[in-house]
């Protein structure tokens, strides 16, 4: 009787969820179809980095505070060659992106304080994209790159 009360007393009792990326979501800052040869290049969006949601509670690898929903999609549809995403602001910021494969890829401070991933042979498909702070309240102006070079 004890065991049945205390499991049906947690089954009820109210638990803080911890939000994380939702790959899922609708992009903030909206999308854009791109493939080889785009232009002009870099592809370049203006965009405000962080949000609610500590990195390091979500298991998706790295730190940092991003939004829930991605911040910019970017659906590739070629295979070959790189795919260069990089983030530039006066903030420290990190990059957080959902592969098509459903990896996850995370970078900090590759260009001093600023982000870069580098995709070798990109899948096609869509990329979700986060850029976050280091400060859970801290909101920084960024421009994220899409570059094949």
């Amino acid at each position: 009787m004890r065991a049945l009360l205390l499991s049906t007393l947690l089954a009820t009792a109210p638990v803080a969820a911890i939000a994380c990326p939702n790959w899922q979501g609708t992009p903030t800052y909206g999308d854009v179809q791109l493939s080889a040869g785009f232009l002009p290049d870099p592809h370049t969006v203006n965009l405000v980095a962080g949000g609610p949601n500590d990195l390091t509670k979500c298991g998706v690898g790295g730190a940092g505070f991003v939004a829930t929903d991605p911040d910019y999609d970017v659906y590739w549809s070629d295979s070959t060659g790189s795919l260069t995403f990089s983030v530039s602001s006066a903030e420290d910021t990190v990059l957080l992106i959902n592969a098509p494969d459903g990896s996850w890829l995370y970078n900090d401070d590759t260009n001093g304080l600023n982000p870069e991933i580098v995709v070798n042979k990109p899948q096609e498909g869509l990329y979700d994209i986060w850029v976050g702070s280091y400060d859970p309240t801290g909101y920084a102006n960024a421009q994220l790159s899409v570059s094949e070079f």
